[in-house]
């Protein structure tokens, strides 16, 4: 039940009404348009909701907004509405403020919908997978795939919570070259402990992280210098399923400890054992779409609507990460989802352009028999971590990385999920010390304060018999005070934002919309007694206090953040 939503609606027709008896006076010209927009103002002082629809009918009715606006605003009737007024502003906006009829419903569908309160039902059920972190397992996760995490994971709930059936995966990327290559930097660092490490050479290109060392020494601990009779080949895969298999599991550990669990870890070693990804490249050639040159096969890329063609299938006869791109995501469509997003990193920006008008190329989608249209790729910039006012330096190869792990040891997750899921598509600095500190500065410290200020606010009170009671015991009409007024239109508003942050794909306005609330309870707090005031005043803010901590606590836990009742 979105509140804001009716508003809008009931505006539109209270407007088109208006419209109709000005026709009939003759005051607005006939057969003319009128389909404005409805918005909530930033500036309270510019109505609770503002309307354009003057500016979008001037051109047709050929009389200016402001003047098509007192038209309009002279033939309207509030009788049996939320509002009670409405005001012509600027150039010809309508600008409409709320009666207590609305206050009063505002605070009822809280009541009535409880944890349920913010729900809508844009998605009508329909199927979506969201695919993020999807990290290599060929080493530890790294603060870049925190960010994915807390920011698909955000998302998938704020879809779900939008009406839609969502299925959260993870991508292994358990074979290629880099896979390869963690063999082989095993194997050499194993080689070292036999030999000696001067007498062994490390590959210039290989994974020079402690890990790397840390999967060797187990290996050596296990079976000592038992394993150099092996052929290299052998051995280098025998530790390659040794390392991924303790790589995995301890992803699967860390991301648990992150709060984030998946419905599905997807092997893209399993797809090249099934055939899948050559079935794919075979159905590309039977369309026309490969052709062969210096010993690989290409993909007519440029006639599909990309950049350049691309390799396929190199020369050696592997399969290029491409084509396995190609094969995973018309895996994805044949499994039925009505929208598949992909969250990858900025630096993915050029291949998800190329990939992205791959797949929804009418030629490769018919070749393929799926729709490449419910494809979607989502791009998240990078975060910058800050420590003493000094930039972390992040690089898996090198094992330099500040690992997830080790940022869990050091920052709550709290904290971590929190910051992580703002601004996806601006690049944000991580200030580690910002992130534990205790005070106002603190965005996560400041709206858990407020979850936590009304618990022992509610809890003091009932030790003094003073309860929450149910809305329909409550006179809402005692809430006139501004900042009651103020904390009821934005707990009014969630129930949009979480619309908008799924028609955007864009969790952080959660962020934005939790941080406002805490600040407009805590202006609330501060103006308005509870303790000591008349008894049904008394019992009319301590049920907008309980309101806003039901809805802080829906918040948080969209975002992954414990809702903490003591501080």
């Amino acid at each position: 039940m979105n509140i804001t939503e009716n508003a809008k609606n009931q505006i539109n027709e209270i407007i088109n009404k208006a419209y109709e008896k000005a026709q009939k006076e003759g005051a607005l010209p006939s057969g003319a348009p009128l389909a404005g927009q409805v918005e909530v103002p930033r500036d309270p002082s510019h109505g609770d909701y503002a309307a354009t629809h003057a500016m979008a009918a001037a051109k047709a009715m050929r009389m200016p907004p402001r003047a098509i606006a007192e038209k309009l605003a002279e033939n309207i009737n509030l009788d049996g509405t939320f509002f009670e007024s409405v005001k012509v502003a600027g150039g010809g906006f309508i600008n409409f403020t709320v009666s207590e009829i609305w206050y009063a419903k505002a605070l009822d569908i809280v009541d009535e919908m409880g944890e349920d309160y913010g729900t809508v039902n844009i998605g009508n059920g329909k199927r979506v997978m969201v695919e993020f972190v999807s990290a290599n397992p060929t080493g530890p996760m790294t603060v870049g795939n925190a960010r994915g995490g807390a920011l698909g994971d955000a998302l998938a709930g704020v879809l779900s919570k939008a009406g839609y059936n969502v299925w959260r995966e993870f991508l292994l990327n358990d074979t290629g070259n880099q896979v390869d290559l963690f063999g082989k930097s095993i194997d050499a660092r194993y080689m070292q402990l036999c030999l000696g490490e001067e007498n062994v050479q490390f590959p210039d290109d290989g994974y020079h992280g402690d890990d790397i060392r840390a999967l060797a020494q187990k290996i050596y601990d296990t079976d000592a210098d038992s394993l150099l009779s092996l052929p290299q080949q052998e051995r280098i895969q025998k530790f390659i399923d040794f390392g991924l298999s303790h790589n995995i599991a301890l992803m699967k550990e860390h991301l648990e400890r992150y709060r984030i669990k998946f419905d599905q870890w997807f092997s893209e070693s399993e797809m090249h054992k099934s055939g899948f990804v050559e079935n794919t490249v075979e159905l590309l050639g039977k369309a026309g779409l490969l052709y062969e040159k210096d010993g690989a096969t290409w993909l007519k890329n440029i006639e599909l609507g990309g950049e350049k063609d691309e390799v396929i299938r190199r020369a050696n006869g592997f399969f290029t990460y491409y084509a396995v791109d190609i094969a995973y995501h018309r895996n994805k469509l044949e499994r039925g989802f009505d929208k598949a997003i992909d969250l990858w990193g900025a630096d993915h920006h050029g291949h998800s352009k190329r990939l992205m008008a791959t797949m929804t190329s009418p030629r490769l989608c018919a070749a393929l028999g799926v729709d490449g249209n419910k494809l979607h790729f989502l791009l998240m910039q990078m975060m910058r971590i800050i420590r003493d006012g000094e930039t972390i330096k992040i690089s898996k190869r090198t094992g330099k990385a500040l690992t997830l792990n080790d940022l869990l040891d050091e920052i709550p997750v709290d904290a971590c999920r929190f910051f992580f899921n703002a601004r996806p598509d601006s690049q944000v600095d991580f200030d580690l010390e910002l992130a534990v500190r205790q005070d106002s500065e603190n965005p996560v410290y400041y709206v858990q304060y407020a979850h936590a200020r009304i618990c022992s606010l509610i809890k003091a009170l009932a030790d003094e018999g003073l309860l929450v009671l149910p809305i329909r015991e409550i006179d809402t009409n005692l809430l006139r005070h501004e900042t009651e007024k103020e904390l009821i239109r934005q707990i009014s508003l969630l129930p949009e934002e979480i619309t908008l942050a799924a028609r955007d794909c864009d969790p952080s306005r959660i962020n934005k919309y939790v941080i406002e609330l805490a600040s407009r309870f805590h202006k609330f707090y501060n103006s308005c007694r509870i303790k000591g005031e008349q008894n049904e005043l008394a019992l009319s803010r301590l049920k907008l206090a309980a309101a806003t901590r039901q809805v802080i606590k829906i918040c948080l836990e969209l975002l992954g953040v414990s809702a903490l009742e003591k501080m």
